[in-house]
């Protein structure tokens, strides 16, 4: 009579375990197909329309002295009593010479304030720039050293916030602002923000 095969004796079959240098190969495989969908995510996907977490909530506390006249300074306490909108400029940006024309002629409406921050920027450079092209601002803060705009969410110049008349956060617009920015996205929500008044 045969002998039983023993169940302790190697496996003549085939393995349906894969072998270890499989998984190896396949790891540098697997992070290069994520790193390609997260180029091409992030590449779909416009930088401007990412939303500030500060919408809805009470601008930053802040005081700086404002860039015209260093002996006064503009603060947060500005921003109430009436729709500001908070443009983040500096004379080394090129996008904020651009939407300058657009800024001198909004300057011009009675709706609203435009209240400059002047960031990352040197304080006679910028007043160089204004003393050339004209000034839009009610007032402008000075913020060489970013510590405002660190709060406020700034990572780039030209951005503007709209701020209702209670001091909220209601829109941030990341680009220079041109007249179809203004015609179909901040003049209906400032007129929006004037009739709620």
């Amino acid at each position: 009579m045969p002998a039983a095969p023993s169940s302790t004796g190697p496996s003549t079959g085939p393995s349906i375990r894969p072998a270890r240098g499989v998984w190896i190969a396949a790891v540098p495989l697997l992070l290069f197909a994520a790193l390609i969908s997260l180029l091409v995510f992030g590449l779909g996907n416009d930088p401007r329309k990412v939303p500030s977490p500060l919408i809805g909530k009470p601008v930053p506390e802040f005081r700086l002295p404002e860039l015209t006249d260093p002996s006064r300074s503009v603060s947060s306490d500005d921003l109430r009593g009436q729709i500001s909108l908070v443009n983040v400029w500096a004379s080394w940006c090129n996008s904020c010479r651009a939407e300058h024309h657009a800024l001198m002629a909004l300057s011009e409406l009675p709706d609203f304030q435009i209240v400059g921050l002047n960031w990352k920027d040197d304080a006679a450079d910028a007043l160089r720039v204004l003393r050339s092209t004209g000034n839009p601002y009610a007032m402008t803060g000075h913020d060489p050293d970013n510590e405002v705009g660190l709060n406020w969410g700034v990572y780039g110049a030209p951005e503007t916030f709209v701020v209702d008349q209670e001091g909220i956060i209601r829109y941030k617009h990341i680009g220079p602002i041109d007249s179809q920015v203004w015609e179909k996205t901040i003049r209906p929500l400032v007129e929006q923000l004037k009739a709620k008044g």
